[in-house]
């Protein structure tokens, strides 16, 4: 009898047992967020100035909620690192449906946001309250990027809590495998730089 369960509700666990997914822990596997990245100009980093005083203004009265996050922190990131101009398209609440490999389950959910260029899934976003731990939000944008409808492209990942950014990377040759950074921090300001280069690297991979 086939399972389907919401994607809210997947967990790391299952993904490496149903879907056949491995952690890789080689840094050369995920090089695109370290290596080469585009340095940011003043007014970048003026603006980033701006969002980090809008989030550190926000949250001395609530934690931030899912769609304030995306608002006042995803937003302006997507927009400086290019992504609501052409080639890219946006797309919100994105259905998408997985089955395992035996077929015994179906996962379903909506992706956050979705960067899409000619049909290639270049960035999957997956956002939390800034209460959550952000790798709370990882089985979820995994099962999202098993979607993807180019598996000859790596697919790349980013999920934020308002407070922290990690990115993913996921290559589904063979069998699927992702990587992950660490924590970067809108408070450390190296740090929140780093997130608008990586944006900004990923924005160029496909146009090169």
């Amino acid at each position: 009898m086939v399972q389907t369960i919401q994607v809210r509700d997947i967990s790391l666990y299952e993904l490496e047992e149903k879907f056949g997914l491995q952690l890789v822990t080689n840094a050369d596997f995920f090089t695109e967020w370290t290596d080469n990245l585009p340095s940011l100009n003043d007014v970048e980093k003026l603006s980033l100035e701006r969002v980090k005083s809008n989030y550190l203004n926000l949250t001395k009265y609530l934690p931030m909620s899912e769609e304030t996050v995306k608002m006042v922190v995803l937003s302006p990131l997507l927009d400086l690192a290019g992504f609501y101009q052409l080639p890219f398209a946006i797309e919100n609440e994105k259905s998408t449906e997985i089955s395992a490999v035996d077929e015994s389950i179906i996962v379903k959910g909506n992706i956050d946001v979705l960067v899409i260029q000619k049909h290639f899934w270049l960035l999957v976003v997956e956002s939390k309250n800034t209460k959550f731990d952000v790798l709370t939000a990882l089985p979820q944008a995994l099962a999202y990027m098993l979607d993807t409808p180019n598996i000859e492209q790596p697919t790349f990942g980013l999920l934020v809590n308002g407070r922290e950014f990690v990115f993913v990377k996921l290559v589904q040759q063979e069998k699927p495998k992702y990587a992950r950074s660490y924590a970067l921090s809108i408070e450390r300001d190296a740090e929140f730089q780093q997130v608008l280069s990586v944006l900004k690297c990923l924005s160029q991979l496909i146009l090169l």
